[in-house]
């Protein structure tokens, strides 16, 4: 019996060191109030659990050795970007008053400039989108990169899959680079394995695995979606290397609805660097082999469109694309539309979008009626009525799962890409965005979220005031989780 005692004591002594060690951890770790507050909560309620979930996600931890490779090759992109910058000379007299602020906002924080001289082409329909990209892939003569975070094998994704062997049996250079959690099952495909054999480059990003987990956050994910054909033709936006009638049919959210951009002129080359230097962190291919073989060229002038390209993910500055996105809400001074399939603000982006609110612009948030997570529709819901009471439109998408990320201001300008209206997004993964500084773009991009409104359903405040109080319950439970999302 005494010796149960002391066992007994001794795991009381071992579990109250690990919740003052790790609390005071978090407290030094200086992140947001709402996350350590969050971490603070699971570490102190659940015994031992919550040092093992603080342990598993809690920090950015990319690993020791990935962290210095990155150290040493980021170095030399950073240089190669920078040549951007004496092409920079876009004519901001001609643009919105808060254009200018924003890129060099945007500079300082991703090192790349915005670059005038683009042409933007609007991809609404995921098939037109399909069959332009395999349109250009068998027009490639020299370089095919690209680059997902989903890889699901079944329709027109395969047809891209052939257009790729027939590339490279022309002899073009082709690469492939896809989350090794997103695109896991097509990894292990005979799809990826075909690929392989006729010589298309495979790579791994972000590997996964149960011994890795104990050194590496394993959900820090590769998002990007970057498609780069001969260094002159680029494609990124939502979509997923994913017909979306052969996947996740039975989610019960119905079909994804994806929008891409095709973009040609200086700023392909931004979109080509950042391939290659996720190409070069995951393969160790060397800078100088990939100058060589990159297909990366100076390109002109094609189109009106002054465009920045924005990557960002946890081995950059961590909080830049949040500073980039709450500057540009701030900028409305009259409308401001944000569509996103997953949104769940922290307390800077509620405040800066319930600002806007208040301060007189017609602030728009559309989101799917449905999406495929339970506790991110719930902690969503919590926020959603702090939006509705300060006069916020919140639509609720019909037509499927909404999938588009785009922020249009005024009319004037735009942000377009990857990036959801979460933690995860914004802290977490590997993103690409673009901001695009055309009233004509933007103009047409706000046409493509107004056919979204008119598929949706504008929430009512006193409708959904009076659901159960179970109800309100849970979803405010949630939201305490919402930083961890």
């Amino acid at each position: 019996m005494e010796y149960a005692s002391w066992i007994a004591a001794g795991v009381l002594a071992t579990d109250l060191l690990i919740r003052v060690g790790l609390s005071v951890r978090v407290v030094m770790r200086r992140r947001p109030v709402g996350v350590s507050l969050a971490w603070l909560s699971i570490v102190l309620i659940f015994p031992f659990a919550g040092a093992v979930i603080y342990l598993m996600i809690g920090e950015l931890r990319l690993g020791n050795r990935r962290a210095q490779w990155a150290a040493v090759i980021h170095k030399p992109y950073e240089e190669w970007l920078g040549d951007l910058r004496n092409r920079s000379d876009v004519d901001w007299s001609v643009l919105g008053a808060e254009c200018e602020p924003l890129a060099r906002l945007t500079e300082a924080a991703v090192g790349i400039p915005a670059l005038p001289g683009n042409e933007l082409e609007l991809i609404a329909d995921t098939n037109d989108a399909f069959r332009a990209v395999i349109a250009d892939i068998d027009r490639a003569e020299r370089t095919c990169h690209l680059e997902f975070y989903i890889w699901n094998v079944g329709g027109l994704a395969d047809e891209v899959v052939e257009a790729l062997v027939r590339a490279r049996q022309r002899g073009v250079i082709c690469r492939v680079l896809v989350d090794s959690v997103g695109s896991r099952e097509f990894l292990q495909s005979e799809v990826a394995e075909r690929l392989r054999q006729e010589g298309v480059a495979v790579g791994e990003a972000l590997p996964g695995g149960l011994v890795r987990m104990l050194f590496v956050r394993f959900d820090l994910r590769m998002h990007r979606k970057i498609v780069v054909i001969d260094g002159e033709v680029a494609y990124t936006g939502s979509l997923n290397m994913v017909d979306p009638r052969f996947f996740k049919q039975d989610a019960g959210v119905g079909q994804w609805i994806d929008a891409m951009v095709r973009v040609r002129g200086p700023a392909v080359e931004g979109l080509a660097i950042t391939f290659l230097e996720d190409w070069a962190l995951e393969t160790g291919e060397s800078v100088e082999q990939l100058r060589r073989t990159g297909g990366v060229h100076v390109i002109s002038e094609l189109g009106p469109s002054a465009i920045q390209v924005v990557p960002s993910g946890p081995a950059m500055r961590n909080e830049a694309i949040q500073q980039i996105l709450l500057m540009a809400i701030y900028a409305a001074r009259r409308e401001l539309v944000l569509t996103t399939p997953y949104f769940v603000p922290d307390e800077t982006l509620l405040t800066a979008l319930v600002s806007a609110a208040n301060r007189g612009v017609d602030v728009t948030v559309v989101v799917p009626a449905k999406v495929d997570s339970l506790l991110v529709r719930l902690a969503s819901q919590a926020h959603k009525v702090d939006l509705l009471e300060a006069g916020v439109r919140v639509a609720l998408f019909d037509g499927g799962l909404l999938h588009t990320k785009s922020v249009t201001v005024d009319r004037e300008f735009s942000l377009f890409g990857s990036l959801n209206l979460d933690p995860r997004s914004l802290h977490l993964n590997f993103e690409i965005t673009l901001s695009v500084y055309d009233g004509r773009f933007t103009s047409e991009l706000r046409q493509l979220q107004e056919s979204y409104l008119q598929q949706s359903e504008l929430m009512d405040l006193a409708a959904w005031e009076s659901r159960s109080t179970m109800a309100r319950f849970t979803e405010n439970a949630a939201r305490l989780l919402g930083p961890l999302l």
